[in-house]
């Protein structure tokens, strides 16, 4: 019998994934720190055709894209004459589980059935976990969901329960479990102990589905108004929605339409601190995600992470809590549309952003998610409450997360505030360094980190000898 200490099972953890992802990373590893990116890619995801063709099959993709022309006019009155850009959202809600999910789920799913797994294995607390219930019933698969769900007083975020209640109604085994650095070494128990397929959000089947949704904005914004987007606002967490909406726009050949993530700042807190746990109001789409993943995206669970934000992104931006909640009743009050908050995340970005866009540019929100009792704002408010959190309305800039929660008084005080990316590719480069303990490195490199930042390679040596690493030909 296998040695089931915490050391133990995470001594084994390259072992095990390796076992239920079926991908060999090796091979794709070209030096100390690189490893040849593109290829892993291409040898181990799918075509966009094949990708395409396996979401249809299960009702995933080809959702609406919609003017929000009352939000539009808003920002237009709002803004400096000449200025607010159309704003519009992909309607995301309408796939089968109710997110974009649905379309990293699909490829995840159909490979571990083609691959002949009796079932899929996903450690998550979001939408991601219903993607994958949906996706494993449609295909006959057995599916067992692991949440980070509750604080040491067994208290439970209103939003994740609900994702608890959509797994469970899809069939899927549902694992609960407290904060804390069990739920890595729980997911990797049961990935050894069924031999069951590790859907990963961060391998390349995943982000391989992601990439249909860049491509249809290009192409909807082409047939709906005759171009190609401006900017497309992501809702950044691990980076595969940025990553793979990105690379979509690419193979679609938007090649000029900026990429901006958005992520609601929840500086201050920490999202392992049990303290902290039910003192944030968002589960997803927020900083305590957004900045590691982009510094550190290895840190997930698979050895190399195919999500790689800073790669694609042009600008990244925080909102505040209340200001998201905000914006999600205006789109609810204004539009007629009430979704959940993540896609809204980008929704409020996009509406300050667009304020600083000539009235003939097009800004689009990539997505939009469901709603339902947990994650209904309303619902997120009274946890938050009852948490001690003060929720008034008031001047955003004084919302301090873990504190209070301020609604804007007007939509005027929304703001997009810029995260500055230089420091977030130092930071990252710094971690490839100490993580691979690598004193030294080679041009190959310096040229994929070159690569990883969307930096020149200059910029990179810069910065390696900043930090005192010496650079070999």
């Amino acid at each position: 019998m296998s040695d089931l200490s915490y050391n133990a099972v995470m001594g084994r953890r390259n072992e095990i994934m390796k076992k239920a992802v079926k991908i060999d990373y090796s091979k794709f590893q070209t030096s100390k720190i690189a490893f040849d990116y593109d290829k892993m890619m291409r040898e181990t995801g799918y075509s966009l055709q094949e990708v395409q063709e396996i979401q249809r099959s299960v009702g995933v993709g080809n959702t609406p894209l919609i003017e929000l022309k009352n939000l539009t006019n808003l920002a237009r009155k709002l803004a400096p004459k000449g200025k607010g850009a159309r704003i519009f959202i992909k309607d995301e809600s309408c796939n089968p589980s109710g997110s974009f999910k649905d379309r990293r789920a699909a490829i995840s799913v159909y490979h571990a059935k083609k691959l002949g797994y009796k079932g899929v294995v996903a450690a998550t607390s979001g939408n991601y976990g219903a993607a994958v219930a949906s996706q494993a019933a449609m295909r006959n698969l057995n599916c067992i969901i692991v949440q980070e769900c509750y604080d040491s007083r067994k208290v439970g975020q209103p939003e994740i329960l609900e994702k608890q209640r959509k797994c469970e109604c899809y069939g899927a085994e549902v694992v609960q479990l407290t904060v804390g650095p069990e739920l890595f070494y729980t997911f990797l128990r049961i990935l050894e102990e069924t031999g069951y397929f590790n859907a990963s959000l961060y391998s390349p089947y995943g982000i391989a589905g992601v990439e249909t949704l860049g491509y249809e904005v290009a192409i909807q914004c082409r047939e709906q108004i005759g171009c190609d987007p401006d900017v497309v606002v992501v809702t950044h967490a691990g980076g595969g929605n940025v990553t793979g909406t990105a690379r979509g726009l690419i193979k679609a050949g938007a090649l000029n339409t900026k990429i901006v993530g958005a992520s609601v700042d929840l500086t201050g807190l920490h999202m392992a601190s049990d303290k902290d746990f039910n003192r944030k109001s968002f589960t997803t789409g927020h900083t305590g995600f957004g900045i590691p993943f982009a510094t550190w995206p290895d840190r997930s669970d698979v050895p190399r992470s195919a999500a790689r934000p800073l790669r694609y992104l042009d600008k990244y931006v925080t909102i505040k809590q209340g200001e998201v909640f905000y914006i999600t009743e205006a789109l609810a009050q204004l539009e007629g549309l009430e979704r959940g908050p993540a896609g809204n995340t980008s929704l409020t970005a996009a509406f300050y952003l667009a304020q600083q866009m000539d009235e003939d540019k097009v800004i689009v929100v990539q997505e939009t998610e469901y709603t339902g009792a947990g994650k209904h704002h309303m619902a997120q408010l009274s946890f938050a409450k009852e948490n001690g959190i003060d929720v008034r309305f008031g001047n955003p800039e004084e919302e301090r997360a873990g504190v209070n929660i301020i609604l804007p008084e007007h939509p005027s005080l929304i703001r997009a505030r810029e995260v500055e990316l230089g420091k977030l590719k130092k930071s990252y480069i710094k971690n490839c360094i100490e993580n691979y303990k690598a004193e030294t490195v080679d041009m190959t490199d310096v040229e994929f980190l070159a690569e990883d930042t969307k930096q020149d390679k200059q910029e990179v040596i810069n910065i390696l000898t900043e930090l005192g690493v010496k650079i070999f030909d």
